[in-house]
This record gives C-alpha cells, structure tokens and sequence, in this order.
C-alpha cells in the first residue's frame, strides 16, 4: 500500500471517528457491482465512455481553503510586520470556502489529524448553483 492511500485511509478513519465520514449525497461515485460494470452516480458507462474519464481523472487540479478577504490600501500593507492582525470579512466560526481552481464548490469546517490540518464539507454546492455563478 502507497504512502498516499495509507495517508488517505487515515484521514477517512479520522473523520468517520468524527462522524465525517457520511456522504453528502452530490459527490459522483464509481461503483463497481457483481456484474463488472462500472457506473457513475448509478448511470453505467461505456467502455468509451470509461476510457474518456480514466484520461481526466488524473488531471492535476489547485483546491484551495480559504478563510476570508480584507481590501486594504498599499500604504497599510506595507506596514504590516510580524504581529499585525489584519481583519477578515469574515465572522469566527463561519464555514470556509473550498474552491477547485477558483470555482466555489463547497463550504467546510477546519479538522485537525495527527497534528495535520484537514477541512470536512459541511455543504457541496449543486452543479445548477455553480453554473448560475457563471452567468
């Protein structure tokens, strides 16, 4: 077993430990029955069709955390040294914004395993929502 899924089989114990681990019902799922058939999200798929998304399922993608904004001038900015505190837009405990190369996709909360920090999706953003947003 890769160092990669030892890490990832940790963490799925972690937040499952933390009752994390439930499905939020918006991810796709590839399943695989008694049959041999594959399927996504319960839909069979070609071999075609399975062919194309074995090609994109190892593109690399920046998913990102992020906790809040704050506009402030260059000249603020500037001054700022270790110990200054720059204000959020943000309220403490508001979830945080998970984002896959700068589209919104979901909202979670900060977790810690083993001294590590991890983020739990409280909500995933429906497909008709994050399309809305592109108008």
């Amino acid at each position: 077993m890769s160092d990669d899924q030892k890490l990832a089989d940790e963490w799925a114990a972690a937040l499952g430990e933390q009752g994390g681990g439930g499905s939020t019902g918006t991810e796709v799922a590839e399943i695989q029955d008694f049959t041999g058939e594959t399927s996504v999200a319960g839909m069979p798929i070609t071999k075609e069709e399975r062919k194309k998304l074995d090609a994109i399922m190892d593109l690399p993608v920046t998913i990102t955390m992020e906790v809040g904004h704050s506009k402030i001038a260059i000249r603020n900015l500037l001054q700022l040294n270790q110990g200054s505190v720059v204000e959020l837009d943000r309220l403490a405990g508001e979830p945080l914004d998970v984002l896959v190369n700068g589209t919104l996709i979901a909202h979670g909360e900060v977790v810690v395993v083993n001294d590590k920090f991890g983020i739990r999706l409280t909500d995933v953003i429906s497909q008709i929502e994050r399309i809305k947003k592109l108008r």
